[in-house]
């Protein structure tokens, strides 16, 4: 995409077939995602050693979920590893749990290896004389998404904030929080857009990210008026423009996430206090449901 800047992309990008990135520096690689199976880590450590300028190597997790982590420890004890603080914490307690929901997919020697420099707001790395700066935009896709920017490339590197061909999901986020992410991201005005999951992509990715969004908070909003479940208000709607995008079964997810923030609102507002933590287990079931009870595809 530029002189020793690179993205690895993953077809199709569904469920845990993610993207990396990879920037070259005068002493070594910056890698930006490290992928979720065994086999896939693998692959990627054998493409950023036949591209390396030296043996340093830089790892940026832009989040915490496995599909971006687990092959962290391909890369030995000598790589640095940054995230952002929450991100690493959520790695320490959520564990290998991801491997629980596709116990077919064969994820190999899969690990935990929690990051060993962690910020808050904003880091800029300096690779010879080129900058790549770690933005904080959560909360979006998690509480703790980090983009990776490189300004005089202007090629973004956004994870999971946004996607390519794929389904939003704003399950372990915030809705409202990625459609203002979205809108510091294009304020970037990016020429490249390499999103965690899907196809390379220009800044269209924003307008089309927001679209869905929007719809599923109107989707949200008619379906808490009308006393539906977040299931009922999924199985009901007509996907329309979306009907495309992979793993249409997010959609589920992403109506629980929007009506608990309906309902936290509504609650500061008559001083009920906020809801509960979601049930996952229950929200990823009933996206099996939608799916007409076929288990989540997930070609990982």
């Amino acid at each position: 995409m530029a002189d020793g800047v690179f993205g690895y992309v993953q077809e199709p990008g569904g469920w845990c077939v993610s993207n990396a990135g990879l920037v070259a520096g005068p002493d070594g690689m910056l890698v930006i995602d490290t992928l979720a199976t065994e086999i896939r880590a693998g692959r990627l450590r054998e493409a950023v050693d036949r591209r390396a300028t030296g043996p340093g190597r830089t790892l940026v997790n832009t989040h915490s979920h496995g599909d971006h982590t687990f092959g962290n420890h391909r890369y030995g004890p000598g790589a640095t590893i940054v995230a952002h603080a929450g991100a690493r914490a959520e790695m320490a307690e959520t564990g290998t749990a991801l491997t629980g929901l596709w116990p077919e997919v064969e994820w190999g020697d899969v690990r935990v290896t929690l990051p060993t420099v962690t910020f808050q707001d904003r880091l800029t790395l300096h690779l010879g004389e080129r900058r790549v700066e770690l933005v904080s935009v959560a909360p979006a896709h998690t509480g703790h998404d980090v983009v990776a920017w490189l300004p005089e490339e202007r090629v973004l590197f956004a994870g999971d904030v946004v996607m390519s061909g794929a389904t939003p999901f704003c399950l372990f986020g915030s809705v409202p929080g990625t459609l203002a992410a979205i809108e510091r991201l294009r304020a970037l005005e990016p020429v490249t857009v390499v999103c965690g999951h899907g196809p390379i992509a220009g800044p269209e990715v924003f307008d089309a990210n927001a679209a869905y969004l929007r719809w599923v908070q109107r989707l949200a909003a008619d379906g808490r008026a009308a006393g539906l479940t977040p299931l009922e208000v999924a199985t009901k709607a007509d996907l329309g423009a979306f009907a495309g995008l992979l793993d249409a079964e997010r959609l589920v997810g992403n109506l629980h996430r929007a009506y608990a923030e309906a309902n936290s609102e509504a609650n500061a507002d008559t001083g009920t206090g906020a809801p509960g933590r979601l049930d996952l287990t229950e929200i990823f079931n009933e996206m099996v449901a939608y799916n007409g009870g076929r288990p989540l595809t997930c070609l990982a």
